[in-house]
């Protein structure tokens, strides 16, 4: 098997894992709240990753000129806590989303970070293509499908996973920032400590934890805290060093059909002819925004 098809096949396994991840939130606050959910889950995947760091020493870049500079501690630690920052906003939001809404939905809505993180560019100084903005244009309308009811109401639940990819998106600048300069899997083990700890100190807050609920959720905990976070993780840093990285992307986009699916095998959960168009809307839209842009002809001319 080569080393690109190897790498493929364990992108497709990342999408999977995490699309059916969304089942695994879903199932995991049958006895435990939000805020306890992701504090043990992200406990698992810092473990899980402090686990798996000295193994991967080997896994350096093939081109020496692709390895980060001299680590810095300092800025290894700074990515680490404002990674963790934004994905507790986002999964906090994500998390209470889904008690309001279906798994396949807030895996296809969760998607559009892949729309909005150009959009959030364009603030940053970054031009957007004409295709970026029909993508826009067409998720916007997949997601009017997809959510909006007949009274022009959005459900609690699409609304609030919605605010989550765009705290998602700015967790995938805040990454795109950082991962230059550091090591990834370090920084991203740091990242699930502090989300850990900051729904930690929101559990006590506003919920009321118990070992033996969490012992009752102990499953889709593990699920989501060592196979989503930890393995899937992982699992993107070593395949996409021998896969082209729009293929990569297109690949991990299918966490969202995988959530659909998910969601209908292990929950019995159902789509109407409406929401399943506004799925496919979205998909459409998130596949388009991947594909890379043609060079213009003077430039093909001038390399």
């Amino acid at each position: 098997m080569s080393k690109k098809l190897k790498g493929n096949l364990m992108l497709l396994l990342t999408s999977l894992i995490w699309g059916s991840a969304f089942v695994a939130q879903v199932v995991g606050m049958d006895h435990i709240g939000p805020f306890t959910f992701n504090s043990v889950r992200n406990f698992v995947g810092s473990v899980f990753l402090l686990i798996v760091i000295p193994f991967l020493k080997n896994n350096a870049p093939h081109d020496p000129k692709e390895a980060p500079a001299t680590e810095n501690k300092n800025v290894l630690l700074k990515g680490g806590v404002f990674c963790g920052v934004m994905l507790f906003i986002a999964s906090s939001l994500q998390q209470f989303g889904v008690l309001y809404t279906t798994a396949g939905k807030a895996g296809f809505i969760t998607t559009l970070y892949v729309v909005i993180v150009p959009i959030i560019g364009l603030f940053l100084g970054k031009k957007v293509s004409k295709k970026i903005w029909f993508c826009v244009c067409l998720a916007a309308v997949g997601l009017y499908l997809l959510s909006i009811k007949g009274d022009l109401s959005v459900n609690l639940g699409d609304f609030l996973v919605f605010l989550c990819a765009i705290f998602f998106s700015f967790h995938i600048l805040v990454i795109d920032y950082f991962s230059p300069q550091v090591d990834g899997v370090k920084m991203s083990c740091i990242q699930f400590f502090i989300c850990g700890l900051l729904n930690t100190v929101a559990m006590f807050i506003f919920e009321a934890p118990s070992v033996s609920a969490i012992r009752m959720s102990i499953i889709p905990i593990l699920y989501a805290g060592a196979l989503s976070s930890g393995v899937g993780y992982t699992l993107q840093i070593v395949a996409q060093k021998d896969t082209d990285p729009t293929i990569a992307s297109l690949i991990l986009s299918l966490e969202s059909v995988f959530a659909v699916i998910a969601g209908v095998l292990l929950l019995n959960e159902s789509l109407t002819l409406r929401e399943l168009s506004g799925c496919v809307l979205m998909f459409i839209a998130i596949v388009i925004a991947q594909l890379p842009e043609k060079a213009p002809l003077k430039e093909i001319q001038n390399g």
